[in-house]
């Protein structure tokens, strides 16, 4: 039993240490910019290091020969993906539109799978008050959303840190409980979005009031 013990401790340090060596090797990204590939290298070798780990009797080569030819395999699609362009275009996609010169691409959103809720919260992450402030926004294919506000801003920025905007339409319907917060309701909605050219709530897709009373609107575009 001891010597099983120490069979698994040598392996544990050994496979540690191989892990970190492979992981250097397919080159220095952050966790939120992995390519497909990559992430399921790292998947495929931590499964592989849990078997080497978890059964001593087995040969120790039957888990390190996989990890060192999934690691051919990404030094070898890394060093096609520098050489040509279409193939990266291919196997790592391409960044995508979703917001440009401050209007929406609904149908880019549809495409991507991405929905309104996913652009409010990495404006938020990014620290940008409302998407009246973004010029363009560019989903890279990591997943990941850079934002270009507008040179100026719809308010006051001394005021962004205190600044809350309310989503009172996203994907075309009505946030009912966004208007009972705001103490309003679909009839106020409906009149305002009048008064202010648009006739008809059913064609708006994405609408939001902060507390300075800025309006964004964002039309359907399934005409384009």
């Amino acid at each position: 039993m001891d010597l099983e013990i120490g069979k698994i401790i040598l392996r544990t340090i050994g496979t540690y240490i191989l892990i970190v060596i492979i992981f250097r090797l397919m080159g220095k990204r952050e966790i939120g910019e992995l390519g497909i590939l990559d992430l399921v290298v790292f998947i495929m070798v931590a499964e592989m290091a849990v078997f080497s780990i978890e059964d001593p009797k087995e040969s120790v080569m039957r888990s390190v020969v996989p990890m060192l030819v999934l690691l051919a395999i990404q030094r070898l699609t890394a060093w096609i993906s520098l050489k040509s362009k279409l193939f990266r275009k291919w196997f790592e996609g391409k960044p995508s539109i979703i917001v440009s010169r401050g209007k929406i691409d609904e149908h880019e959103m549809k495409k991507q799978r991405y929905n309104f809720d996913d652009l409010l919260m990495q404006l938020r992450q990014n620290g940008t008050k409302s998407v009246q402030d973004v010029e363009f926004a560019i989903l890279e294919p990591s997943g990941k959303l850079s934002i270009f506000e507008k040179a100026t801003k719809s308010s006051d920025t001394s005021s962004d840190a205190k600044g809350f905007v309310v989503p009172l339409i996203l994907d075309g319907k009505i946030q009912t409980d966004a208007l009972n917060k705001i103490n309003h309701s679909k009839k106020w909605l409906a009149s305002q979005l009048q008064a202010k050219g648009y006739p008809s709530i059913e064609d708006i897709s994405f609408c939001s009031i902060d507390e300075n009373n800025n309006w964004y609107i964002d039309e359907k575009n399934e005409k384009k």
